[in-house]
């Protein structure tokens, strides 16, 4: 399989005759990072829970004269998702991203045990699924490379962020974990932990909590953040397009902070 974008050797950061998956490509990050990495010349499939979504993204893609296709796929499933893989993995597989999550606001008393348990099945059951149904095929290319998107919540105390902080602390364990054990078959596993991202999630938010006040506690979450603003999708997928170049070939096993100066500017 050959993406129909041709490589220019002045470019960086190709991923010429590359073939992705995303999941939760449907949306916010995920649909950032596919059409970025169909931009640079990747063959992308997108999974995502929401069929329609995932296919809005490929026909984006396809549009573009790009390679893409949509795939419904439940992560937390694991049968399901080992199916997904088997197909999309039939020719070759070279990069996952490990994106599809959810959110979920609350204190350690304040979160029920169905919430915990729901946040732990898709951000990290559903990572280890997508990991495990295709770590086979990566090894059988002869390697590859793995981007889980993690959290600054994962590494940071962030207040009523309890069972979300656990989940993308997981992320980042498991991510460390992969990359120690597969350096042998050429496997790179490294992870993304963004501070706030200004996705259709943060809008839906700010909507359902705070009606009629939606600009103004936008404007003051922009404001928490030591750059004065949220990061956009699309810088995320640039800092994912870096990590699964081959210019990243040197890097495993590393936690990129994208987060605006949270860690070392805050007052």
């Amino acid at each position: 399989m050959k993406t129909v974008t041709k490589k220019n050797s002045k470019e960086v950061f190709r991923l010429d005759e590359k073939i992705a998956v995303v999941t939760g490509g449907g949306s916010g990050i995920g649909r950032a990072i596919a059409l970025r990495f169909a931009a640079s010349g990747a063959a992308v499939h997108i999974l995502d829970l929401d069929q329609n979504a995932a296919e809005k993204t490929a026909k984006e893609i396809r549009s573009e004269h790009g390679q893409a296709w949509g795939h419904a796929c439940d992560v937390t499933n694991a049968k399901q998702v080992e199916e997904t893989f088997r197909e999309v993995g039939r020719e070759r597989l070279d990069i996952l991203v490990n994106n599809a999550g959810v959110s979920h606001i609350g204190t350690l008393e304040t979160t029920s045990e169905e919430e915990f348990d729901r946040v732990f099945r898709v951000n990290v059951k559903g990572f280890y699924n997508c990991m495990h149904a295709c770590i086979e095929i990566l090894e059988a290319n002869g390697g590859g490379v793995i981007l889980n998107m993690a959290s600054i919540a994962g590494s940071a105390a962030l207040a009523d962020r309890f069972a979300y902080s656990m989940s993308k602390g997981a992320v980042v364990a498991m991510t460390f974990s992969v990359a120690k054990d597969y350096l042998p078959h050429k496997i790179r596993c490294n992870c993304i932990s963004p501070a706030r991202v200004h996705t259709p999630f943060v809008d839906g938010y700010l909507k359902k909590n705070y009606p009629g006040r939606e600009q103004e506690m936008f404007e003051k979450l922009s404001r928490s953040q030591p750059i004065g603003r949220m990061a956009e999708p699309e810088e995320v997928a640039s800092l994912a397009l870096f990590l699964c170049s081959d210019e990243a070939s040197f890097i495993t096993g590393v936690d990129y902070p994208l987060d605006g100066g949270f860690f070392n500017l805050r007052g």
